[in-house]
């Protein structure tokens, strides 16, 4: 009897560490602020109350096969609309960690997370194509360096919470979204100078 619960045990954890790991690869996070002020965020969304925030990954490193395959992609478009290459990685990073099929719940699309609108505005056909949304994303990071005057942080915001929020408080909007969002995108950026160095 013993020995029946010992294997019946190894075959409950064995198929409990599939189940995570599979979960694992496809999780996403979630997050809510309660009444106090006080972000929640978890994998496991346990009510309507949290928001999707952004794709699950299983390393913080910003370097290595992740992007390797959109490397010279990356490259080619920071040097034609001379955006820092290490700018657009970090977006890219904090956005969609470099899923070109990711695709978030308030319909943003693709390896840089394009709404269908402004990937219209900057000429991207088909938003799943790496190549297209890439440039379409630089492109807009340009258009937004050059309006709040290559000031990083505020082109940031302004990709996650839109130009008007920005232009609207004069500064990083008060979201807790965007505040983090743009926390990652510098962390990120430093790092990939300091890899390239």
């Amino acid at each position: 009897m013993v020995k029946v619960k010992g294997i019946l045990f190894i075959i409950v954890v064995l198929v409990s560490a599939v189940v995570f790991q599979a979960n694992e690869a496809r999780s996403d996070f979630y997050y809510y602020t309660d009444s106090n002020g006080v972000a929640h965020f978890t994998n496991v969304p346990t009510s309507a109350k949290f928001r999707w925030f952004m794709p699950e990954t299983n390393s913080s490193r910003p370097t290595g096969r992740v992007y390797a395959s959109y490397e010279e992609i990356i490259r080619n478009a920071s040097k034609s609309y001379g955006v820092r290459a290490e700018f657009v990685k970090a977006i890219i990073k904090a956005e969609s960690d470099f899923n070109h099929r990711a695709r978030s719940g308030k319909g943003a699309i693709g390896i840089m997370q394009l709404m269908p609108e402004t990937a219209r505005l900057w000429g991207v056909r088909d938003i799943y194509d790496p190549a297209e949304n890439i440039e379409g994303g630089v492109r807009y990071l340009k258009y937004l360096l050059d309006t709040f005057d290559h000031d990083m942080p505020l082109a940031a915001a302004a990709y996650n919470a839109g130009e008007a929020a920005v232009l609207k408080y004069r500064d990083i909007p008060p979201f807790e979204e965007t505040r983090l969002f743009v926390e990652r995108v510098l962390s990120y950026h430093k790092r990939y100078i300091k890899a390239g160095r």
